[in-house]
């Protein structure tokens, strides 16, 4: 239980009609779960506006509400306070609510097009086993130390992030590694966080159905660097062009990492083949379960983030080498046949092209590489024909099906990465819109010693549909389809 006036500490207040001194025993921004004595942010969302349920949450017994607009009818006894920007209101009033926990932790913020789930996932698991408590907020899961907990989110909304970075600082945690999305960063999610750093990966075309252009897509990363305090590392890859624009305006001290041009942490790649890679790093030679230039990159990442922390070099290149990937990325079995199954979650342009680049780097050319991709529904089209002409040019075969088509339908989104397909690559090309049954016609293609990559889903283990999610997970679907076919 707080007092309404302390956890405002920091929100930007425009009016206040009543008292602020009231006791408040939670917060809320969905008004279903409103109960006696809360206070309701009323936050304007993409699909529904939480001001028209401001009645709803009074009559639940909210005690105060947080407004961007005050509503016409104002009930006795009842405090509003009218604020310029609901989200970020919510960020400042769950982190006092919570009693600001990320300055408890080393809170390190990842954030990029592709890589951040890899670098958050490998830093906790790198940190772990270095014998420390450690947490993690990720697309996949959410982690306090050992205990495991779903994300529904890349970035859970900021009573979430609070709440969890809570538990983790009463349980002893030192590091946690979060991954800090565009849509997190623009809804001020983060707002409100004490970080100890922060890093990007790289930038590449996604979520321009979210953010308008690709200049503004780069802009609101480039924001999270922006608010990072001087006290703060930021750590950026500056073989992307957009690397030093990360770091124009921040207070944070600088540090860069990179393959291909100088930088404060250099790698070069000795080795690149399925077993995995050999690295030179900073002229200290390791040897790394994982595969491909994309991870020479992330392991990068994480070799730099772990010394800014405090780890010692050869500490850190001997965890580097017991790491293990992370689940649906590039997760590959070879069948009794020989086929190799490779699960990745490349979902835009360029991390597509960056597996298939991988695969062609370590295959002998004697092989077919069939490549299964769809796009998802309900999100940017403008990926779609890319993604197409990507998958079409660097495999053998293509085949174009459903990932999670949402609302839309699926043959309109195939018919859109269709469109995309160069006329030379068209008889390498086929759609199915059932996704198991286009991985089990790869699966029947396939001869021994041939490379199936199913691209998109990765991780995820349902399929949806219409609103219905149903259980589907790639991995196990290509190796059950597999294992039928030495029968």
């Amino acid at each position: 239980m707080s007092q309404l006036k302390d956890i405002l500490y920091k929100v930007n207040i425009d009016a206040v009609v009543g008292n602020t001194g009231v006791v408040v025993k939670d917060i809320q921004f969905d008004s279903r779960k409103v109960s006696l004595n809360d206070v309701f942010v009323a936050i304007r969302g993409s699909v529904t506006d939480g001001h028209e349920y401001i009645k709803k949450a009074v009559d639940q017994g909210a005690l105060a509400v947080i407004c961007e607009e005050l509503p016409k009818e104002l009930v006795n006894g009842v405090t509003y306070v009218q604020v310029s920007n609901s989200n970020k209101a919510l960020a400042y009033m769950a982190a006092n609510y919570y009693e600001n926990p990320s300055e408890n932790l080393k809170l390190v913020g990842i954030t990029g097009t592709n890589g951040k789930t890899t670098i958050a996932t490998l830093l906790y698991q790198l940190f772990k086993n270095a014998g420390y408590k450690v947490g993690l907020l990720s697309t996949v899961h959410i982690l306090v130390d050992d205990k495991k907990y779903p994300a529904t989110h890349t970035t859970p909304d900021s009573l979430t992030i609070n709440k969890y970075l809570n538990e983790m600082s009463d349980e002893g945690v030192e590091f946690c590694f979060m991954e800090v999305s565009s849509h997190g960063i623009h809804q001020e999610r983060t707002t409100g966080l004490h970080f100890t750093g922060g890093i990007f990966t790289n930038l590449s075309h996604d979520h321009l159905d979210y953010h308008n252009t690709f200049a503004e897509y780069r802009d609101v990363k480039k924001s999270f660097f922006d608010h990072l305090p001087k006290t703060a590392f930021a750590l950026v890859n500056i073989d992307d062009k957009n690397g030093l624009v990360m770091m124009q305006n921040t207070k944070a001290k600088k540090h860069t990492y990179a393959l291909k041009t100088y930088a404060d942490y250099r790698a070069q790649i000795l080795e690149n083949q399925f077993g995995g890679l050999l690295l030179k790093v900073n002229d200290n030679e390791v040897w790394t379960k994982l595969i491909g230039n994309f991870n020479a990159y992330n392991l990068l990442a994480i070799f730099a983030a772990a010394e800014l922390l405090g780890l010692e070099t050869i500490e850190t290149l001997q965890l580097i080498s017991e790491l293990e990937s992370v689940s649906g990325r590039f997760q590959y079995m070879v069948s009794p046949q020989k086929i190799t199954a490779i699960v990745d979650y490349a979902h835009t342009p360029d991390a597509l092209k960056n597996v298939l680049e991988t695969i062609n780097s370590i295959r002998t050319g004697n092989e077919q590489l069939i490549t299964i991709v769809g796009c998802g529904g309900d999100r940017d089209k403008t990926k779609r024909p890319k993604m197409a002409n990507i998958a079409s040019t660097l495999s053998n075969r293509a085949i174009f099906t459903s990932d999670n088509p949402r609302s839309e339908k699926p043959e309109a989104i195939i018919e859109d990465m269709e469109a995309g397909v160069e006329p030379q690559n068209f008889n390498k090309t086929v759609s199915i819109t059932d996704r198991k049954q286009a991985i089990k016609t790869a699966c029947q293609f396939a001869n021994p010693n041939d490379i199936i990559l199913i691209a998109g889903k990765g991780h995820e283990t349902y399929q949806e549909i219409n609103g219905v999610r149903t259980d589907f997970d790639d991995f196990k679907i290509v190796k059950e389809l597999l294992n039928q076919l030495n029968k």
